[in-house]
């Protein structure tokens, strides 16, 4: 029996506007039905040429994108059954919401009647249908973003994308949006692809992440995998928050480590963490050189001698504190006389770090399984 194709695939997908510069670098993805997937990566890692390339406003140079097995080469923006959602909106000023919303049930062979059904479910779904006689210039930025929702979804696309559509609101509003965003995917169980360099708003909404790093896909998975599981120490930097050490691995008892930190901890310091799984086993072989990434709020901390975190805690002097209302941030300088790299630690407001006033002596520490180590030249 010959196996169902996914529901979206992009196979070796490669595009470049310069010569020897591509956007998109060899690409292979597939996206399952209902999915809610996110595009991740930093300004220039290609994810909106990809989205673009999706929705047909670009074409791949090599490659091709395929939807339930058919190539999707040929067939033109309008003709795709793709909702899409723009950062800028792209309402029409002079329309009211009912018909920014009505806008691509036209041409579609649908009676009055069901038109104006569909319009007042998509207006229903996103809260506005008291709005439904407005102009966009009389809305405030959340609700323009939610006609342009209903506006994509009122259809029944196949596929909706999203090309950070909450860049452009405040952080409360912008997490209003969120909630309502997942709200609908579930209602819907409509497939989006979601464009963001957003990691919180990323982590908040996916089904599954996919970072992307100069036109190529760094890592794939859940938001778990790649925050707790990170398979390189860009993935570990860019999703979330991590400090990064280097040292030299003493042991490796399958794939968990012991490393002793570099030359400027005069008490020869050792520390545990996990090789990461996408590491060749040789790669961080006994003697070699390699980066550790550990996340702030996994490091334990305590005024006084390392003793009384037991074996594998370091020394340090704290270089300074900010008070974030849940939480608080201490930057401490490792080694006995604070000689050696910072690293930040992340505590809950109250929870023993009220007096850790700047060259104060500390000792932290944390789970081997808790740290991820990555070969020097990753």
């Amino acid at each position: 029996m010959t196996p169902k194709p996914p529901f979206l695939r992009l196979d070796r997908v490669t595009k470049a506007y310069r010569p020897g510069t591509p956007a998109i670098d060899d690409v292979t993805l597939d996206v399952a039905k209902g999915e809610f997937l996110t595009l991740l990566g930093p300004s220039g890692s290609g994810k909106t040429t990809l989205l673009m390339m999706l929705a047909g406003f670009e074409h791949p140079d090599s490659g091709q994108i395929l939807l339930e097995g058919e190539p999707l080469a040929a067939v033109p923006p309008h003709r795709r059954d793709f909702g899409v959602v723009f950062q800028s909106y792209a309402l029409f000023p002079h329309m009211t919401v009912a018909q920014n919303v009505a806008f691509p049930l036209g041409g579609r062979g649908l009676a009055r009647r069901r038109r104006r059904e569909l319009v007042d479910q998509g207006l229903e779904m996103v809260h506005l249908t008291a709005l439904a006689r407005r102009r966009p210039a009389e809305l405030s930025g959340g609700e323009q973003q939610r006609v342009a929702l209903a506006r994509a979804i009122v259809f029944e696309p196949r596929l909706v994308l999203l090309d950070e559509p909450l860049g452009a609101l405040d952080r409360d509003l912008r997490e209003t949006m969120q909630a309502e965003i997942a709200t609908l995917h579930r209602t819907l169980k409509v497939t989006i692809i979601h464009v963001t360099h957003d990691q919180r708003e990323a982590l908040a909404l996916s089904d599954r992440i996919v970072v992307l790093r100069a036109g190529q896909i760094e890592q794939v998975g859940s938001p778990v995998d790649l925050y707790e599981r990170p398979e390189s120490p860009f993935v570990a930097r860019f999703v979330g928050e991590s400090n990064e050490l280097r040292g030299t691995v003493i042991e490796n008892d399958g794939g968990l480590l012991l490393v002793r930190l570099g030359d400027n901890f005069a008490d020869g310091a050792t520390v545990e963490a996990e090789a990461a799984q996408a590491v060749a086993t040789g790669r961080l072989a006994v003697g070699t050189q390699c980066r550790l990434a550990v996340r702030p709020e996994r490091i334990a901390i305590v005024a006084g001698d390392p003793s009384e975190l037991g074996p594998g805690a370091l020394a340090g002097r704290v270089a300074g504190t900010v008070y974030l209302g849940e939480s608080v941030r201490v930057r401490v300088a490792l080694g006995r006389d604070g000689g050696g790299p910072e690293v930040i630690v992340v505590r809950p407001a109250g929870a023993g770090v009220a007096g850790l006033h700047g060259g104060r002596p500390v000792a932290l520490a944390w789970s081997g399984h808790e740290a991820r180590a990555f070969p020097a030249a990753s």
